[in-house]
């Protein structure tokens, strides 16, 4: 095998040679390098600045502003959502739920604008995507995503009668929140509610969650009632805000008042302060009196369930003194559960001569509500919900205004007093 030798001489002459050859590469480059050098580092950002500005100038004008902001949370569910633009027209706007669902929506026709068609939900998480183009054509682009408020920081209200129906002089508008409610001026100032008879309407509060409305008698037969809803954003308490944006109007119907007389047992019938018909009732025996008072028909049933115990009527075993499953012709009139209702089970001959029952006021019928001849099938048919029915000499107390809808048991004072603007 051939051994190759190098020797002394010839490394120091390589190393030489080498370094030469470093040196000059190193001399070239301080040579190249008097401070005025445009190549490297500074090269690289020169040029790309210079890119950046002429892209810059290529640019859409068109800005757009998506509302909420990226990110955001606690969104309202109504009116917080909007795509804007500025120095250009919108030409696509996508709305999608965090599991892509599309929310519809609408750009304005000027193309300035989009919003969406209906509320959103709460605690739900959305993103927008838009596009627009300005005078030249060129396209601009934004994106963002944003959760709205979750239930447990908002409050909504409950109300009735529904939008579109048609109710007795007596209903009150009432809205039942599901939180309470601790700043009731702020939120009652929100709610509006106006009659076309010009009548003053005034809000009540029984406690943090419910507001009721009515003027100071009974509605005006014909008139129309407005209730308007403007909620959203508005604190009910510290960190718990409205949602709702609504209007909400219905119709007053003719004018019908009943009144129990309970000593008398009759019931006479008037519909625009003229009698129309006398009935035979029979009301509470001596021990389960029925209210006193003025109360509202606030639901109509044609048959329905009756069982002691959901009231408090239990034999020794806990079950109801009574459990009728087919109870005809029923219209409840308080929320602890007095109704005037069809009877078939008792005799013919108490009615218009005995009260005999568990505080309920009864009129004579039939078992399976099929028989329009009888006083509660009468009655049922020429009754509507929010008709007022008037109860006297039960010996009881008078019902609380707060039980049902009935409010008209409160005067005119003490109803101002308790609203909270």
């Amino acid at each position: 095998m051939e051994k190759r030798v190098i020797t002394e001489s010839k490394r120091r002459k390589g190393l030489v040679a080498a370094s030469a050859v470093l040196g000059g590469v190193l001399l070239l480059s301080a040579c190249n390098d008097d401070g005025k050098d445009k190549g490297g580092a500074d090269a690289s950002k020169t040029s790309q600045s210079q890119v950046d500005k002429a892209a810059e100038k290529d640019t859409s004008d068109a800005k757009i502003t998506i509302t909420p902001k990226n990110g955001a949370d606690n969104v309202g569910i109504n009116n917080d959502t909007k795509v804007a633009v500025a120095d250009g027209k919108l030409t696509s706007v996508v709305m999608t739920s965090a599991e892509g669902t599309p929310v519809a929506g609408k750009i304005s026709a000027d193309g300035l604008s989009w919003v969406p068609d209906k509320a959103l939900k709460r605690s739900a998480k959305y993103k927008i995507t838009a596009t627009a183009q300005d005078a030249k054509g060129r396209e601009a682009h934004e994106n963002a995503s944003f959760a709205t408020v979750s239930p447990a920081n908002s409050f909504i209200g409950n109300f009735t009668p529904e939008s579109g129906s048609t109710v007795g002089v007596g209903m009150p508008v009432s809205v039942t929140f599901d939180k309470a409610i601790a700043n009731k001026k702020d939120v009652q100032s929100h709610i509006t509610v106006t009659s076309s008879s010009g009548q003053e309407v005034v809000g009540h509060w029984f406690g943090a969650q419910r507001l009721d409305f009515r003027p100071q008698d009974y509605w005006k037969s014909g008139s129309t009632v407005t209730m308007k809803l403007d909620l959203d954003g508005v604190e009910g308490k510290p960190g718990v805000t409205g949602v709702q944006e609504k209007t909400v109007t219905f119709k007053i119907g003719r004018n019908q008042v009943s009144t129990v007389d309970a000593q008398t047992h009759q019931m006479t019938v008037t519909q625009d302060g003229k009698t129309v018909k006398t009935i035979p009732i029979s009301a509470g025996a001596p021990d389960h009196k029925t209210y006193n008072g003025t109360m509202v028909i606030s639901e109509k049933f044609k048959e329905t369930r009756m069982n002691g115990a959901t009231v408090g009527f239990t034999d020794g075993d806990g079950k109801g003194e009574y459990d009728i499953k087919d109870v005809p012709h029923a219209m409840r009139l308080s929320a602890s559960g007095t109704f005037i209702h069809g009877n078939y089970w008792g005799a013919k001959s108490i009615f218009g001569s005995a009260n005999t029952s568990h505080g309920c006021v009864g009129l004579s019928d039939t078992k399976g509500a099929g028989d329009s001849g009888t006083a509660g099938a009468w009655f049922y048919e020429h009754s509507i919900v929010g008709d007022v029915v008037v109860v006297k000499n039960t010996g009881d107390k008078t019902i609380a205004p707060d039980n049902g809808f009935s409010d008209w048991n409160m005067s005119w004072a003490a109803w101002k007093a308790g609203s909270a603007v």
